[in-house]
């Protein structure tokens, strides 16, 4: 498997602001998009995963630089790599792209949580598919102290 997501999106009036420039609020959207498909992409089933063991993965903490923004009709690409799987938790780089253009950079911790909202450790079918993605050397060059 690849060490990096790649998810592709193109930018609706939907997204936008009346200037067609991407309201900063809608990139935190393509982000979760992004981080929906890959745990799609390494085969784990989140509805299973909640009905049967109660597992959700709601954000934390969440950084996010804006470099340029993106406009209407844009075809944007979010890249998103795991940095750091804990027991409870992972962090992610996730930075979004026009071309060879880096718009958007991002670090995501997200928590492993039951349903009722309590940290729990991450489940060990999760945890070997997320693996498999991990690039555990990676740095984040955000740009935010």
């Amino acid at each position: 498997m690849s060490k990096s997501h790649r998810f592709m999106a193109r930018i609706y009036w939907e997204d936008t602001d009346a200037a067609g420039i991407v309201y900063y609020a809608n990139y935190l959207r393509f982000l979760e998009r992004a981080r929906s498909d890959l745990v799609r992409w390494a085969g784990i089933d989140q509805a299973a995963l909640l009905d049967n063991e109660g597992v959700l993965f709601p954000v934390r903490h969440c950084e996010i630089n804006y470099l340029r923004p993106a406009r209407l009709d844009d075809e944007i690409e979010v890249r998103t790599s795991i940095r750091k799987l804990g027991g409870a938790s992972m962090d992610m780089n996730q930075n979004i792209h026009r071309g060879t253009e880096t718009l958007v950079k991002a670090k995501v911790r997200l928590a492993c949580t039951g349903a009722g909202g309590r940290p729990r450790r991450m489940p060990a079918e999760v945890r070997a598919a997320l693996s498999q993605i991990e690039l555990p050397d990676t740095k984040s060059d955000l740009g935010i102290e």
